[in-house]
């Protein structure tokens, strides 16, 4: 039996994926908001745009990377339409390494959620419904929206009280 080594074009090959999956992305700094402040993500994050904090507008929002999500939810009438940004990528882009968040809404209300939600499900910070944007009255201006009528397992009292509405402010321990 012998042995024969890769081509050079192959091992060029080889080694760059190996370069792609083994480092990690860096999100480039969002830059600061030019519009209304909706969210502040708080606490230890490497990404900061103002000061301490990574402070978000609506085009700032939808500047990350979206996701729609067809459900009901225990809230709302029917099946919506819901989009937003995936709250996995919002977290990348504040460059924060815990293991869970604190998300409180603007009444104060407050809970914390495990950051693994977010990568176990495609859970979205939900801007708009049916294309136009929340409402306070209706939930808005943005809720924590869980994919409830793709995985049954989430209809359950604990995913409902993370789901916060009202959204004002995310920190991270």
């Amino acid at each position: 039996m012998s042995f024969s080594w890769p081509s050079p074009t192959v091992l060029s090959l080889g080694l760059l994926l190996l370069a792609c999956v083994s480092s990690p992305v860096m999100a480039d700094p969002l830059p600061p908001p030019q519009g209304e402040v909706l969210l502040r993500v708080t606490g230890a994050i490497e990404h900061p745009n103002v000061g301490d904090e990574l402070q978000l507008d609506r085009e700032l929002l939808m500047s990350l990377p979206q996701r729609e999500i067809e459900t009901s939810t225990p809230w709302t009438e029917g099946i919506g339409r819901f989009e937003g940004p995936l709250l996995r990528a919002l977290l990348e882009a504040a460059g924060t390494q815990g293991d869970h968040v604190r998300i409180q809404a603007l009444n104060e209300y407050e809970t914390e959620v495990p950051i693994t939600d977010f990568h176990d499900y495609d859970v979205i910070l939900a801007l708009q419904r049916d294309g136009e944007p929340i409402a306070v009255r209706d939930l808005g201006p943005m809720f924590v929206l869980y994919p409830f009528d793709d995985h049954p397992e989430l209809h359950n009292e604990t995913i409902r009280h993370r789901s916060v509405w009202h959204v004002g402010s995310i920190h991270v321990p």
